[in-house]
């Protein structure tokens, strides 16, 4: 491990350590070290009554809870009131009366009134007309009040009852604490000025939002217990409704959940509602916790940004109803994550399970026995929404545009969608960089970034040893150890995991580790890779050369092609990964000169010391590549997802005969799941065979981020049908398809695709028992046109059938209307491509 005195978190604040009533300073990221023949839970049992050991004790702490004593009362809250009798009505009385949302009603009303007229419902001959307009609108308006009231019931959060909450409190604390025996951390410098800014926020009677990464339902349990325990006003949390179910729906709402749909659909008056809750919210300075990147992420990193609830506040302020916020992203880390194993099944395809109350109950008294190690919460600097926005402002005025535009016209849509994507990625950057690396982490990314079957306990330290310092060096966050060994925490750690993820082989020379379960084990390896991903990207740049084999300058890469590859892989990952602000060339020199320090590469200059060419150092060589192949591992089974993706494409070529005369018209469209599904079927199948290194390449959600990139791209063209009930139907791009021959109908591995396909190809690891080009070009390509041509008949097969039995089916055709919004989308892509002017795939 790195010196003491040269690791600067050393001598940052220290940590806050909440167990039970007690909270403990330690050294950032401190892990107490376990003493001989005592279970390091001890701390937390003495803090944990149980009734049936120490009934006295039990009665005593809940009495303590319940009647409020000291810090328990949670009177002195900072922040807006909350929690009192009557709280709920009011806030419903505001919401009903905003002006936003009765303007809307009586533009449904109006509008429901002309319908009426047309339709000969109401006739304008009547000489009694007018009045009875007048009563169809009024009945309507009535109508329409009824429903705005009865779902803002169904939505509000209900802070109503102080007792209530701390019995919550208490309870939830406990069971938690069961879990995550080490308790839940948090860094005192950070929570002290969390503090300050909160009393500024609530003199100005501003809200504090909330932004914290989603990988567990434990976050938002987590976050509340800190805010109640710290004294802070809890944060009204945006929950799915699917979290709305009998008993723990109710539970939530009155412990700060507000519910929302999923989907709004074209429900203007359930959009403009929720408008209307968040502009009463933010008027009244309330706090507001909602999650950036909507679900719970099941890959361990960080999902790309949805922009809804974020778009809704962007509005509050931008519309000048409300006139400032304060932003706080918040990074929570586990040592291990309680849902990582349903997580891989849903990845795999399993659907996801509606959550109900007997799977609460039965997975909750589960969960208690458990032993997963701690909670990690981080808070970010907070700053002011309307700073970030006139910043942004004063930016994009002074860069010049592709596209002629008023950058300070914030009620111009293009402005808004640009300042809304850029919130949203600043704030993914500040969570990972206030994250913590957990040992877990560390341990996961070690047995992941490995060659062979498993490793020594003395080679994993020194990995471990390695890693830390790299992650340091590169401005990451470890879990300090204080004084125990790191042997001992590497111990802890993979007791935290546990005997299904990683395996011991005992009674060899030394203990050997491997990873059981490498699949979920990633999640954990996800965790990191944030901090090497440029590293990453020419590690596997450079691999298009040195898979080539031979001598070392036969391996070198001049640094054109290197940049190249750099580029298209960084633009190919764009919805994967967040990158430094700063541009690819003053990254990707950073990142060359930072491999070139630490002996991983070697380059070569000119004479005016520009960059000519670029290979494997020599002593990375002697070393047998193991820094080098870190940084590949890392990558390779996101390059093999993109890949599988990408091939998957090939074969949703039409088939001979299915278009009558190439021009695309009259396309037959595949559902998106389908398509999805299929893909997956084709990864596994590629894999079990030997032409897929990677089996977690075949998960769900990087094999849609893969799709979502290529329809950015226009690779794929993806059309979202009014009628709900019609899924989403895609079809590749007509100038990207492969050619069929016209004789056999088998595919032609050649043309724009297949060029793109090869591009991702030549940075995926090589196979033992394969070679990329011939390969595919043969088998796979075969096997994916098999796939492909299933899914074209069950398609046209839906579509009849549909038909037979009376109702419309799943169309495999696009009707008028859908084609004119195809064409509206696609001018909309490319305008968007133009404004952003990012280099392209």
């Amino acid at each position: 491990m790195t010196d003491d005195q040269d690791d600067p978190s050393r001598q940052s604040a220290p940590d806050l350590r909440i167990l039970g009533d007690q909270i403990t300073l330690q050294p950032s990221g401190f892990v107490e070290s376990k003493p001989a023949g005592k279970e390091g839970e001890e701390a937390l049992m003495k803090n944990m009554a149980r009734f049936r050991s120490e009934p006295l004790q039990f009665l005593r702490e809940v009495s303590l809870y319940v009647s409020g004593t000291g810090w328990r009362a949670y009177d002195d809250v900072i922040g807006q009131p909350i929690f009192y009798s009557g709280f709920s009505e009011h806030i419903k009385t505001q919401v009903m009366s905003a002006s936003l949302l009765q303007a809307k009603i009586s533009q449904l009303a109006d509008m429901r009134v002309e319908v009426e007229i047309k339709d000969g419902l109401l006739n304008k001959d009547d000489k009694d007309f007018l009045m009875k307009r007048a009563q169809r609108r009024a009945v309507l308006v009535q109508a329409l009040q009824d429903v705005a009231e009865n779902m803002t019931d169904n939505m509000i959060c209900k802070f109503e009852s102080k007792t209530f909450i701390r019995g919550a409190y208490y309870v939830v604390t406990q069971l938690l604490l069961r879990a995550y025996h080490q308790g839940i951390h948090v860094s005192s410098e950070e929570v002290l000025r969390l503090r300050n800014v909160a009393e500024e926020a609530a003199r100005k009677k501003q809200s504090i939002i909330f932004l914290p990464c989603h990988r567990s339902h434990v976050d938002y349990v987590s976050l509340q217990l800190l805010c109640y325990r710290l004294g802070l006003a809890l944060p009204i949390v945006v929950a799915g409704d699917n979290l709305n179910f009998p008993v723990v729906g109710s539970f939530l709402q009155h412990a700060g959940a507000m519910y929302i749909r999923r989907s709004f659909g074209d429900d203007q008056l359930y959009t403009t509602l929720v408008q209307a809750y968040i502009d009463v919210l933010l008027q009244g300075g309330y706090n507001l916790e909602c999650f950036i990147e909507g679900g719970r992420s099941r890959t361990g990193k960080l999902l790309p940004p949805k922009f809804g609830i974020l778009s809704f506040v962007l509005d509050s302020l931008l519309s000048g109803r409300v006139e400032d916020a304060v932003i706080c992203p918040v990074s929570t880390q586990y040592d291990k994550v309680v849902e990582t194993e349903g997580y891989v099944t849903e990845l795999l395809g399993v659907p996801k399970k509606k959550e109900n109350l007997a799977d609460f109950l039965s997975g909750g008294s589960s969960v208690l026995s458990l032993r997963l190690g701690r909670v990690d919460v981080r808070f970010h600097e907070p700053w002011s929404l309307r700073g970030f926005v006139d910043d942004q402002i004063k930016r994009l005025s002074k860069v010049p545009s592709a596209i002629n535009i008023n950058w300070k016209d914030t009620q111009n849509q293009i402005v808004r969608q640009k300042l809304l994507r850029t919130l949203g990625y600043k704030v993914l950057a500040d969570i990972n960089d206030v994250s913590v690396v957990m040992p877990t982490a560390l341990i996961g990314t070690v047995l992941l970034t490995l060659r062979g079957r498993g490793v020594g306990r003395t080679e994993l330290i020194r990995r471990v040893e390695w890693l830390i310092a790299r992650v340091r060096a590169k401005g990451g966050r470890v879990a300090h150890f204080g004084n125990a060994p790191l042997a001992d925490v590497i111990e802890r750690g993979l007791d935290v995991l546990g005997k299904d993820l990683v395996g011991v082989v005992n009674g060899l020379a030394e203990p050997t580790y491997y990873a059981v379960d490498r699949f979920q084990l990633s999640f954990y390896r996800n965790m990191t890779i944030h901090l090497f991903i440029s590293e990453a990207l020419v590690a596997a740049a450079l691999y298009t050369r040195v898979k080539r084999g031979g001598g070392p300058s036969i391996q070198d890469i001049p640094y054109q092609d290197l940049h190249d590859q750099v580029l298209f892989l960084s633009s190919l990952f764009r919805g994967e990964f967040i990158y430094s602000g700063e541009g690819l060339l003053v990254n990707l020199e950073r990142t060359l000169l930072g491999l070139e320090a630490d002996n991983v590469i070697h380059i070569e200059r000119d004479e005016q010391g520009n960059i000519t060419k670029v290979g494997l150092s020599d002593a990375e060589r002697a070393a047998g590549r193991e820094n080098y192949d870190f940084y590949c591992f890392l990558i390779w089974p996101f390059i093999e997802a993109s890949w599988l993706a990408a091939v998957s494409l090939m074969g949703m070529v039409p088939p001979v005969g299915a278009e009558k005369d190439g021009s695309g018209k009259d396309d037959i469209w595949i559902q998106v799941s389908r398509a999805h599904e299929s893909a997956q079927l084709l990864g596994k199948t590629l894999y079990h065979q030997g032409d897929l290194s990677y089996f977690e390449a075949v998960n769900k959600e990087t094999l849609k981020n893969s799709y979502n990139r290529f329809e950015e791209e226009g690779i794929i063209q993806v059309v979202k049908s009014k009628d709900t009930k019609i899924p989403p139907r895609m079809r590749v791009a007509p100038e990207w398809r492969p050619q069929r021959d016209q004789v056999t109908g088998n595919l032609i591995a050649s043309g724009r695709l297949w060029d793109f396909t090869e591009k991702i190809a030549s940075s995926r690891r090589e196979g033992k028992n394969r070679r990329d080009g011939a390969t595919v070009s043969t088998r796979v390509v075969k096997l994916t046109d098999e796939l492909g041509s299933k899914l074209f008949e069950e398609a046209v097969r839906a579509e009849k059938e549909g038909g037979k039995k009376g109702g419309p089916g799943v169309s495999a055709r696009l009707s008028r209307e859908d084609q004119l919004a195809l064409n509206r989308n696609v001018k909309e892509r490319k305008r968007r491509r133009t404004l952003e002017n990012r280099a392209h795939l």
